[in-house]
């Protein structure tokens, strides 16, 4: 995931990766179903909104093992954390059963900050600049890669306060948000292993889980 207007990166996903099949009984929503009547542009916002509520010490995004996958997760929804860094993040997360499954494969917020105050029209135009050039998107749940994560792109349908939820107060408005997401059907109980990520050409991500569903 990337931040403000510096890149974050992980490993890249191979070449090999972007290889999928798409079974009839696909755990994929399509990017124009809804959850709850809102939008995946919608819950792109949450996600950020959720993303970045928190300190480095509590952030799912900065954990780098998964104890810290369940906070402020709330409703029909669970969000899963992209990454901070330059290499691969390897997690283990237990979610609740009949939960949804949301999460990047590659995005991008602007927002602003001190000394930049830019208009809602500039950065989600920023956002969608940062967000072109797709190299490499890559989804696979237990063993089976999925294509077609090119029509997974959303946008934040309006700008918003990047720090909503942070304690405290904090604001950073106007913020914009763009990229590719994944939303996935509630999965069976049991363990299941999700590998993902995504490439552009100035960051990349590549991050797997196991998760439990109890």
């Amino acid at each position: 995931m990337g931040a403000g207007v510096a890149a974050a990166a992980a490993d890249a996903p191979q070449p090999g990766d972007a290889a999928a099949s798409s079974p009839a009984a696909s755990p994929v929503l399509g990017p124009d179903e809804q959850v709850g009547w809102v939008t995946q542009g919608e819950w792109s916002r949450r996600w950020w909104e959720w993303a970045l509520s928190f300190s480095n010490d509590i952030s799912p995004v900065a954990d780098r093992t998964g104890a810290q996958c369940g906070n402020r997760q709330a409703g029909d929804v669970f969000f899963l954390a992209g990454t901070y860094g330059t290499a691969r993040t390897v997690r283990t997360c237990r979610v609740p059963a009949d939960k949804y499954l949301f999460f990047p494969l590659i995005n991008y917020v602007v927002k602003q900050a001190p000394g930049w105050n830019p208009s809602c029209a500039d950065v989600t135009a920023l956002a969608g600049r940062m967000t072109d050039g797709v190299a490499m998107l890559v989804l696979e749940v237990d063993g089976v890669r999925y294509a077609g994560l090119e029509r997974h792109r959303q946008l934040s349908p309006e700008c918003f306060n990047a720090y909503a939820r942070y304690p405290g107060g904090a604001r950073a408005f106007p913020a914009a948000s763009n990229g590719y997401y994944v939303m996935l059907k509630p999965l069976a109980r049991g363990r299941h292993t999700i590998n993902f990520g995504g490439a552009l050409p100035d960051m990349s991500q590549a991050v797997s889980y196991t998760l439990i569903v109890d």
